[in-house]
């Protein structure tokens, strides 16, 4: 259970650098194996710079995607993160609604900006299920 959470830290501290690849490198492999060519591009650039303890975290990465990534079992879990967006977008406009009732422009802003960033999760985890 500790690698596996080893596992998504350092995968999804290795997002950013990934979501910056052009359209044509991350358009040829999909789900654990985009996943996978994203981790050795990490671990290339990692060997490059002399980066040894980034290195040494992302080959154990390798090692437990490898391990323990189906692409069914990826599939569910990105389904699942946009299930929760989902939910997450119905209740910040409820507490929209209620504040816009209630007439509070202070609790109406932030409750606008807390369901902005609720869309913008819900529309980062439909993005995801693509890839």
């Amino acid at each position: 259970m500790k690698a596996l959470l080893t596992l998504t830290l350092l995968l999804g501290a290795m997002a950013q650098p990934a979501l910056a690849a052009t359209p044509d490198e991350s358009s040829e492999a999909k789900g654990c194996a985009a996943k996978e060519q994203r981790v050795q591009e990490q671990i290339t650039r990692a060997r490059e710079a002399g980066n040894t303890s980034q290195l040494e975290g992302l080959q154990i990465a390798l090692g437990e995607l490898q391990a323990n990534c189906t692409d069914d079992r990826l599939k569910k879990e990105r389904e699942t993160k946009v299930l929760e967006a989902k939910k997450e977008v119905s209740e910040r406009q409820a507490d929209l609604d209620k504040a816009m009732k209630k007439g509070d422009p202070d609790k109406i802003n932030k409750r606008k900006d807390k369901l902005a960033e609720a869309r913008k999760e819900l529309q980062e985890a439909v993005d995801e299920l693509d890839k």
